[in-house]
């Protein structure tokens, strides 16, 4: 019995209106593992004439034959056809071409970069069979989906090649909270700190959200996902870098590991590992951006609202962080079968990096702030973590999230986790960041609290915030 598909309603929407054309479509779906790319043209290929073929993981030993005769072999099983162990990706296409009928079709290149990277002619043989074979049919509609984004990207997205011919692209996302919070069933006695304990550490990836036992506690799953030998979640970063960075996971490791405590500039990132500044460390930075492990936040000029030049680089993915702070120093003990896990509160340093984890979910779920504060995405002209460097005019400060609308409002979020409610304190440290925000006469500024477990009745009293939002309520079940 396979697992029921959650969320992604809007997706298998716009998919679903591509069919309403007269013509074919290209479709490239991107995102990191796990996000649940395939799961996603699984769940839409349902209702259609479906069929999938997926590369395989690249090895030392892998040639582009190897590819084809893979591809071969899964055109044969869900066609009829015999295998043909052709040298060229041209004769597979056509015969995969001539399957295709008058009902309404998907077709899936699942690891497009494994499947073609091995192979020069590969990209050139598959526009030729979209022009000649695949075009053909009104009623299809073939998706290029991988991990490799930055393949994708450079390949297929913008090469010239494919120019004009892609009729959508998708960069799949985690799952918001609304949906997130339904892989723990109906049970509606589950605290939303539980399950926020949770999230802290598998986002809103599906596949990670698929692992939890709803049966069990928060530090039971975490312990069996992450501390137990064998475990789901124990090595699954390594996994994610060889696959996707090969040989160069190192470097990516390293980057990756710097933003992990808080956000970086590139010039910070080159400095700390010292590196030139080049090319090549732009290239990497932006292969993790693509791939959905890191974000990039343009601060901005309030009076004209206009992005800055200055951008930092911080960890947007939460397996990764908890992975490098808690279980790669402990690898060797947790595969020995060692006992290394207690509680999350007994992990060192633990509530520092829950708010870097909390923080990261707000940030990837900030169109349920904006709900709250009732602002409509046509009124905001800005909005991003914000930091506004030090000068001989200005005092330095950094803002968790803040919301520039085409009103003059700003609204300041002070995002904040603590294990026991927020003291009246917190109002002295946003204070000092409105005064060191520089922004002209006629603005206003609102300064929000998001917290996750209650607030002190002083802090509520003082009516000093606009608004206090107790983000743990977005993971209640409706």
């Amino acid at each position: 019995m396979s697992l029921p598909f959650i969320g992604r309603t809007q997706e298998l929407e716009t998919l679903s209106k591509l069919f309403k054309k007269e013509s074919p479509s290209l479709v490239v779906i991107q995102g990191r593992r796990r996000i649940g790319k395939s799961r996603l043209v699984q769940e839409f290929g349902k209702k259609y004439v479906f069929y999938q073929f997926s590369g395989l993981p690249l090895t030392k030993d892998m040639t582009a034959q190897s590819q084809r005769n893979e591809f071969s072999k899964q055109l044969s099983l869900q066609t009829g056809l015999p295998e043909l162990f052709a040298d060229d990706w041209g004769k597979l296409f056509f015969l995969l071409s001539e399957k295709i009928t008058k009902n309404p079709t998907v077709i899936l290149f699942d690891e497009i970069s494994w499947m073609g990277s091995l192979d020069p002619n590969f990209l050139g043989k598959l526009k030729y069979a979209w022009d000649l074979y695949f075009k053909t049919h009104p009623r299809l509609i073939l998706i290029l989906c991988g991990s490799a984004s930055a393949w994708i990207e450079k390949n297929i997205v913008t090469s010239t090649g494919f120019m004009g011919r892609l009729s959508y692209k998708l960069v799949l996302e985690e799952l918001p909270l609304k949906d997130a919070q339904k892989f723990w069933g109906t049970r509606q006695y589950i605290s939303s700190y539980e399950k926020l304990k949770v999230l802290s550490i598998t986002g809103g990836v599906p596949r990670y959200l698929e692992e939890i036992k709803p049966t069990l506690s928060a530090e039971e799953n975490i312990k069996d996902l992450c501390f137990s030998k064998g475990g789901f979640l124990v090595d699954e970063f390594e996994i994610i870098f060889s696959d996707l960075f090969s040989s160069k996971s190192p470097t990516y490791k390293k980057i990756v590991q710097l933003v992990s405590s808080g956000t970086k500039s590139l010039k910070e990132i080159c400095d700390a590992l010292k590196i030139t500044q080049t090319g090549y460390m732009s290239d990497c930075v932006e292969d993790l951006l693509k791939c959905g492990f890191v974000a990039r936040d343009y601060t901005w000029n309030i009076p004209t609202s206009t992005p800055s030049r200055l951008s930092h680089f911080r960890l947007s993915d939460n397996y990764l962080r908890f992975y490098l702070k808690y279980i790669d120093k402990n690898k060797d003990k947790i595969n020995r079968g060692a006992s290394v896990f207690q509680s999350l509160g007994a992990l060192p340093g633990w509530e520092t990096i829950m708010g870097l984890q909390f923080e990261t979910l707000v940030l990837n779920n900030r169109q349920l702030l904006q709900q709250q504060l009732h602002i409509k995405a046509e009124e905001i002209v800005q909005d991003n973590p914000f930091f506004q460097r030090q000068n001989s005019k200005q005092a330095g400060c950094q803002i968790d999230y803040l919301i520039q609308t085409k009103y003059n409002t700003l609204y300041l979020c002070e995002i904040k986790f603590s294990k026991n409610p927020i003291p009246l304190s917190i109002i002295q440290e946003v204070e000092a960041k409105i005064k060191a925000l520089n922004y002209p006469k006629g603005f206003s500024c609102r300064p929000v609290l998001v917290h996750a477990n209650g607030v002190q009745e002083s802090v509520v009293d003082s009516n000093f915030f606009s608004d206090i939002i107790n983000f743990s309520e977005f993971l209640e079940e409706k």
